[in-house]
């Protein structure tokens, strides 16, 4: 589900930045992002958890808060002025920096299997990238 509503988001915004500011979009978006994300925490009767969470996870939950506001405010960019199967692509390569960085710190065991998925989304990456768009 998170991928196909990864798609969406992606095609949808594509559609959306036509004649509209890539931050303002974001700020159309992040006010219903808010609204439900927070919407489900009430309904599921989580909201008093919030008293529970740690100084550390406070910590680590903002930093990540503000890398997806970053990241997602370059993706509009990115969007507003290329193709959105470049954007994407170029964009879901993050996966190999998230895959590296889960080793060096989260300590996550490498495999073979996990090497050979990155190498092979960082050549998929740099195929598409140095495509020529519509051949």
């Amino acid at each position: 589900m998170a991928a196909i509503s990864a798609a969406l988001v992606i095609v949808l915004t594509k559609a959306g930045l036509k004649n509209v500011d890539s931050n303002l979009a974001f700020a159309v978006q992040s006010v219903f992002i808010f609204c439900i994300t927070w919407s489900i925490v009430t309904i599921q009767g989580n909201l008093s958890g919030i008293k529970e969470i740690e100084n550390k996870a406070w910590v680590l939950l903002i930093l990540a808060g503000l890398a997806t506001t970053f990241s997602t405010l370059f993706s509009f960019k990115a969007l507003s002025i290329g193709p959105a199967s470049y954007v994407s692509t170029i964009e879901r390569s993050s996966l190999v920096i998230a895959i590296i960085l889960s080793v060096i710190f989260l300590k996550e065991k490498i495999t073979w299997q996990l090497v050979t998925g990155a190498v092979l989304i960082i050549a998929g990456a740099i195929l598409i990238a140095l495509s020529e768009p519509g051949k």
